[in-house]
């Protein structure tokens, strides 16, 4: 191995570490036994049990899986149509309006869209506010993978379905959608991981109002770190690690479709 080699292999090394060690010490004092968690004391679930007692954040882990579904159901709808349109118009102008909440800063979409929804809308923060942010900045998400599968298609499959009598309707019901459902499954749990674990946005357009879990974690944490903090992260974190792992599985088979395809 070379000097270079080593230098990479050991940067990449620390770089992991910093990433996750953290999160691992999450997870582990999630199963310790003192409510201190200054130091390990011994294994418990009795943290766990004490979250699934908790009203208040059952409550919050609630309404955020109903924002979460509702948002990347509607992003999903939304983000198909504008990668449909993306591909298919050409225009210029398409891809900076669909793509510019994905680059914006979060803090800077979240200030815009609570001065939007004071301001033009007058509407009172609440649910519906944060189901319409997130799925304002989760639209372009679902459009960047549901382009690249399209990206890759041959466009003679449509034109011969034309050619046989078939409707717009017909073709994309029959076979645009089939060919791309793995990429808008893939959208929609990248849209649904996204929503569930957003904090600041989350912030700037709750309003006052029923609990949401990444704001009650932070409420927890500003009183001290406790072990019920860690295991409700502990939980969070498994479950967008799964949605991240399928999403994952989804999208490398829609790429290994679409370079199979275009090498025909």
């Amino acid at each position: 191995m070379s000097r270079s080699t080593r230098w990479l292999w050991s940067a990449a090394i620390l770089a992991y570490a910093f990433l996750y060690i953290p999160l691992a010490i999450v997870v582990m004092y999630s199963f310790n036994d003192s409510r201190l968690n200054a130091e390990w004391v011994g294994f418990t679930l009795f943290w766990y049990e004490a979250l699934l007692n908790n009203k208040e954040m059952l409550l919050a882990a609630r309404n955020s899986l109903i924002i979460a579904l509702s948002a990347s159901f509607s992003a999903t709808l939304l983000g198909t149509m504008a990668g449909l349109a993306i591909h298919r118009y050409k225009l210029k102008v398409l891809p900076v309006l669909v793509f510019t909440p994905v680059a914006m800063p979060e803090i800077l979409l979240g200030v815009s869209l609570l001065l939007f929804f004071l301001q033009v809308l007058n509407l009172t923060l609440g649910m519906i506010s944060i189901i319409i942010a997130h799925t304002t900045f989760c639209i372009g998400f679902v459009a960047v993978i549901v382009r690249a599968r399209l990206q890759g298609m041959d466009e003679s499959i449509f034109e011969a379905a034309r050619d046989l009598g078939a409707s717009p309707w017909q073709t994309f019901r029959l076979i645009t959608l089939p060919l791309i459902m793995p990429a808008v499954v893939a959208g929609a749990l990248m849209s649904f991981t996204l929503s569930i674990d957003d904090f600041v946005i989350t912030f700037f357009t709750k309003g006052v109002g029923e609990p949401i879990l990444p704001i009650q974690i932070y409420t927890m944490i500003k009183v001290a770190v406790t072990p019920e903090v860690n295991a409700v992260s502990t939980l969070l974190m498994l479950l967008t690690l799964i949605m991240i792992i399928i999403a994952g599985k989804l999208e490398a088979r829609n790429m290994e479709a679409a370079g199979g395809e275009a090498g025909k």
